[in-house]
């Protein structure tokens, strides 16, 4: 049972880490960024790249961290504003999101192949009475929680926070106010990606790698931004983390394959006492 929990816990790390990227694009933008899963897999697989170059697994973090800025930085940049300022619609956007979805899982499938990719990492196995816990597992936590109280810090104590709340609230609001709104949506995909960066560089180091596996790492990230309370990166958090241990216990009971059809069961039934998520909309 506890061996569960654990794995759950880090799974739900990860889990929570990429699904604060979405529910900040969300919150800010009222979009849903239906690429968002494959972009994570782009990135786990440009921290792999890293750690073969540096043969550094904290090298490898960094630069998956900071590639998941850039690109979502360029595609705010090249593709996001460009739409908003023409009048695209949000059906546009999520079209345009599905196809860069498309295209980033065929680009990895030609760069990379077919087969599977594993991190070179050797992890120490710490032994707590009859609990095994892996050096792994305790990297995963700690930057997860570390990167989760930054973020905290920003929202909370800083005048970038505070815009971002201001303009997640109200957006034309926070544009007469005199709040500079395209640096906050350019601040937003800095954070919100790189977050997705770091979240696919720990998934690697915890499985193997695959061009198809950000679909199924973008239902469960969906599944916890809406058990949370959609636009609420605290319950982002909150949800990342129920649906990781929601997934991982039922594997006492039942096979892997029915993982992801756990976490919307546990979504469906908490949405039904709590409509709005557990945390609802932040304020």
């Amino acid at each position: 049972m506890i061996v569960y929990v654990i794995t759950g816990i880090t799974s739900g790390c990860v889990i929570a880490l990429g699904a604060i990227g979405l529910t900040l694009t969300y919150g800010i933008l009222r979009f849903a960024n239906l690429s968002h899963g494959d972009l994570v897999a782009v990135f786990a697989y440009l921290g792999l790249a890293c750690e073969r170059l540096a043969n550094n697994v904290f090298l490898a973090g960094i630069g998956a961290l900071i590639g998941g800025s850039l690109v979502g930085l360029s595609l705010e940049r090249m593709v996001w504003r460009p739409l908003r300022r023409k009048g695209g619609s949000l059906v546009a956007m999520l079209i345009v999101s599905v196809g860069i979805a498309i295209t980033s899982r065929h680009l990895l499938m030609a760069i990379a192949g077919s087969g599977l990719y594993f991190y070179e990492v050797s992890p120490r196995i710490f032994h707590l009475g009859d609990i095994r816990i892996s050096s792994v597992q305790i990297l995963v936590v700690v930057t997860s929680v570390a990167a989760m109280l930054l973020l905290h810090y920003i929202l909370q104590q800083t005048k970038l926070g505070k815009a971002m709340r201001a303009t997640s609230d109200e957006p034309a609001l926070a544009r007469v106010s005199g709040i500079d709104v395209n640096r906050v949506i350019d601040w937003m995909w800095i954070i919100g990606m790189g977050l997705a960066g770091l979240a696919g560089f720990l998934y690697g180091l915890q499985t193997s790698l695959r061009p198809d596996m950000g679909f199924y790492l973008l239902l469960p990230m969906f599944a916890a931004v809406i058990l949370g309370g959609v636009g609420n990166p605290y319950g982002a958090m909150l949800g990342g983390l129920i649906i990781g241990l929601a997934q991982d216990l039922s594997l006492i009971v039942l096979p892997s394959e029915y993982k992801i059809a756990v976490s919307f069961v546990v979504m469906i039934i908490v949405l039904v006492f709590r409509p709005k998520g557990i945390m609802g909309k932040v304020t």
